[in-house]
């Protein structure tokens, strides 16, 4: 597998190596020792499902604050899906960045998220199904987000937005959110 740094420190796409034949394809998607190796987390303690119908559905951009930050790391089961996320951390040389990354289930790639970053998504294809690795549970009490349609982060979402939550929509602004301090 290919562990790839992307523009904000601490993230990564990672890219398995893909071997098929006439029965399908088959690949590694984690590895403890490769991880490691790498300094990344491998101590995942929740996995969570999320299903998205419509293609052009935008979820997020979700975290939670601390003692509750999440790494994330998020795979495409089904479909293809604009992955992005924006750095939140206090003193980060990327604070208010965003990146974002295609993540096709056919590729089966993965997003590596640090904690202290929000993280959403848009549908590219119907029926998406996103798989999440959380190394800490979920806290209801410390969940936030950051709007996906802040001016201030002007992501450039591939489609039109056809669905997302009125809680999504009601979430803060960049400019209204103090930085998190990990």
């Amino acid at each position: 597998m290919k562990i790839m740094p992307l523009s904000i420190a601490g993230a990564y796409h990672i890219v398995p190596e893909k071997r098929g034949d006439n029965r399908g394809a088959f690949a590694r998607l984690f590895c403890t020792d490769r991880f490691d190796a790498a300094g990344l987390n491998t101590k995942w303690v929740q996995m969570n499902l999320s299903r998205s119908s419509q293609q052009g559905t935008v979820r997020g951009l979700h975290f939670q604050r601390p003692p509750f930050s999440e790494i994330k790391l998020v795979r495409a089961v089904t479909g293809r899906v604009y992955d992005v996320l924006v750095d939140l951390r206090e003193g980060s040389k990327t604070y208010g960045a965003h990146c974002g990354v295609t993540l096709d289930s056919d590729q089966m790639d993965t997003l590596y998220i640090p904690q202290g970053c929000a993280h959403g998504f848009q549908t590219l294809t119907d029926n998406v199904e996103l798989h999440y690795m959380h190394s800490a549970p979920y806290a209801p009490d410390h969940e936030d987000g950051v709007r996906f349609d802040d001016p201030t982060l002007a992501i450039r979402w591939p489609l039109s937005v056809t669905e997302t939550s009125p809680r999504d929509r009601a979430l803060p602004l960049l400019s209204d959110m103090k930085p998190l301090i990990l």
